[in-house]
């Protein structure tokens, strides 16, 4: 699968020397120097993932972030940022970002995590699949979306990409390990067991009509989840 990636950032020499560098990797890049025209992209063009500059000559970029989030896309975002102190940090984080990285950065780290979140989103190994269908449910991989019976759910990142490793193995028991690592959060922390929890009785409230007695996302005692069809 193609990967397409938009870049958002103003700094003409970055953005030669990333594109550049992307495009090796296999990537397809498309440019933003102004969220303006971040917006006239993210309009036309469903993307794999986002690498979203913060300061731009025109605002910034976590207005773009938090413009995704707001229409329920669940496309993976990595803040590209100068600046490194906490609070910027934090409220990168909090505005729906799910990674940052500090400039100067290495090329390999930068590729590293973009290769991690594609992972994470349910796009790193989709077998050339744009969505994934269970019933009333579907899964939107590159416009980074779910719906139940043809309307948008509500679901925080981290619950979508639960969903998307269930459904991807429908069937199959997915082992609460693999559950773990998979929902790796924007702080480079695991998800706890307890959260872990959480999360899958939020998600049963969203999509099972009896979430007491769920039909599709089902637990294996003592080992993981399952979704069934």
């Amino acid at each position: 699968m193609e990967h397409t990636i938009l870049l958002l950032e103003d700094d003409t020499d970055l953005i030669d020397g990333l594109t550049y560098s992307l495009r090796r990797e296999g990537y397809i890049v498309d440019v933003a120097q102004t969220l303006k025209m971040a917006y006239a992209c993210l309009e036309r063009q469903a993307y794999s993932l986002l690498l979203l500059d913060v300061t731009l000559p025109d605002g910034n970029g976590m207005d773009v972030c938090q413009y995704v989030r707001e229409r329920g896309r669940h496309t993976p975002i990595i803040f590209l940022t100068a600046m490194d102190d906490e609070v910027n940090v934090i409220r990168g984080l909090d505005s729906g970002a799910d990674d940052y990285i500090t400039k100067p950065f290495k090329l390999g780290e930068l590729c590293s995590r973009i290769r991690a979140r594609l992972r994470r989103s349910g796009l790193g190994d989709a077998g050339g699949e744009n969505r994934f269908s269970s019933g009333p449910l579907s899964i939107d991989l590159f416009g980074g979306g779910a719906f139940l019976n043809n309307q948008p759910l509500n679901l925080t990142n981290a619950e979508y990409r639960l969903l998307c490793l269930l459904v991807r193995n429908a069937g199959q028991t997915v082992l609460r390990n693999t559950i773990l690592d998979a929902l790796w959060d924007g702080n480079g922390n695991f998800v706890d067991d307890n959260t872990l929890s959480v999360y899958i009785r939020r998600l049963r409230e969203k999509i099972e009509e009896d979430p007491s007695s769920p039909e599709h996302l089902l637990t294996v005692r003592g080992f993981g989840y399952t979704w069934r069809k």
